[in-house]
């Protein structure tokens, strides 16, 4: 096995507990293969974002030592104008081309000591139209669960904190130590970064009435034609019935849902086998290997090959940032 990789989280006054555990959680359920250390710009405790201050280990010395750098989210009462100088000081430590993250609010702290200027970025959707008066050299994408850019990578919110961590174990060391860390943390192994945020849109509550049967029965046929008429008839209702129970459940059309879930099994079969593009395809319900090079690039902008060497990378591969698609 190769060495650990590094992780060093800046904590920052205001920081919120539940993001600032998020790396320890998630990079300590990878099988060892990642160290992650927790230190503050200036080696003093730490005020959160609640009733109490942390007292952490390191001081800003560390972040020269790390491969990757996590910034956690930070209340939005302690987001700064200006970045404090121990701040600055201690970003300006961290060396070239280290991989860097942040979690929700933590992009204001990267935006505001110029790293996104040129680039796109997220944060929490409620922030949105703060950041973009602070920031406007920043691409902002509000309405994602994270974006990936390659040595710098931004999530939206305290979940999607989650999300992009697994997705750098995933990058790094495949989709099988990934899966391994998720199922330890109880999380979904794999939600996509372009996944929109949840923006004020109730969660129906399961019903007898539902389609929550019916997308379960998809699942299991995804190599099939699937029209809607035909989920319509399974599940008993009416062609705009279904259409529109469908969407309220799930925010999508169910063309849209039947895309992303031949998608998914589509990556997972890129990830954990050796079948040619075409028999994939085939599989999970694509019209041929063109179809889904097709779709997967209007997805993540790369191509089955692409995607399958990017997310299969060898145990034994030099350490560093990974080049991965945008999410």
């Amino acid at each position: 096995m190769q060495r650990e990789h590094r992780v060093v989280v800046l904590a920052l006054d205001g920081v919120y507990p539940f993001e600032l555990g998020i790396a320890g959680r998630v990079f300590g359920a990878a099988e060892g293969r990642y160290e992650v250390l927790t230190c503050s710009a200036d080696g003093r405790p730490v005020r959160c974002g609640a009733d109490f201050s942390i007292v952490v280990e390191h001081g800003p010395e560390v972040l020269r030592t790390a491969g990757t750098v996590v910034i956690p989210s930070i209340a939005p009462g302690h987001l700064p104008d200006e970045l404090p100088d121990a701040v600055r000081a201690a970003l300006a430590a961290i060396r070239p081309g280290t991989r860097i993250v942040s979690i929700c609010t933590g992009a204001f702290v990267l935006a505001a000591a110029g790293l996104l200027d040129g680039r796109p970025a997220t944060t929490h959707w409620q922030l949105g139209d703060l950041f973009r008066r602070r920031y406007p050299r920043v691409r902002l994408t509000p309405d994602v669960l994270f974006v990936d850019d390659g040595d710098i990578l931004t999530s939206s919110g305290a979940a999607s904190g989650i999300d992009v961590c697994l997705h750098i174990v995933r990058a790094d060391h495949g989709s099988a130590v990934a899966n391994h860390a998720a199922r330890k943390c109880v999380m979904p192994p794999f939600r996509d970064g372009g996944q929109a945020q949840y923006v004020e849109q109730p969660v129906p509550a399961p019903t007898a009435t539902g389609t929550a049967a019916t997308q379960q029965w998809a699942l299991e046929h995804l190599d099939e034609p699937l029209t809607l008429a035909r989920l319509a008839r399974h599940a008993g209702m009416s062609l705009r019935t279904f259409n529109r129970r469908f969407r309220d459940e799930t925010g999508l059309s169910p063309g849209r849902w039947l895309i992303q879930q031949r998608l998914l099994r589509a990556r997972q079969l890129l990830e954990t086998s050796d079948l040619p593009v075409d028999l994939i395809a085939g599989q999970v319900g694509f019209a041929g290997g063109a179809s889904l090079r097709q779709h997967l690039h209007a997805a993540i902008g790369v191509s089955p090959q692409t995607y399958r060497r990017t997310f299969r990378a060898p145990r034994g591969a030099a350490e560093g940032p990974p080049v991965v698609p945008t999410g």
